[in-house]
């Protein structure tokens, strides 16, 4: 007689090509997708750059930096993909690196 725990034997589950391709057709269709964009922002005098994650477009980013780099005195503000915001003085912006959009998957189906 052995000690410790005595543990029930699992159950078999038979699955046919059938139903797995339907359970995973199932799991392609139930993920949304996000698009985010990488940004790395340069700043005059840090040795180290600003990399975020934002949901907006390459497009809308570069307006940002765009209007914040017309004026010395304007702030640079964006907001990364958990809802923090950036805020960076446009005098102190020495480049910012906009990436491409990537679609990721969410969810159990992006494994």
């Amino acid at each position: 007689m052995t000690t410790g725990t005595l543990m029930a034997p699992l159950p078999s589950v038979s699955l046919t090509s059938r139903s797995s391709t339907a359970r995973r057709t199932i799991c392609r269709v139930a993920t949304p997708l996000e698009v985010r964009v990488e940004v790395k922002i340069g700043i005059k005098g840090a040795a180290r750059e600003l990399v975020l994650e934002t949901d907006l477009t390459p497009d809308a980013v570069a307006e940002a930096v765009r209007n914040a780099a017309a004026d010395p005195n304007a702030v640079l503000e964006l907001a990364d993909s958990k809802g923090r915001r950036i805020l960076v003085p446009s005098d102190k912006l020495a480049y910012v690196e906009i990436g491409e959009q990537e679609a990721r998957r969410v969810g159990f189906g992006a494994m």
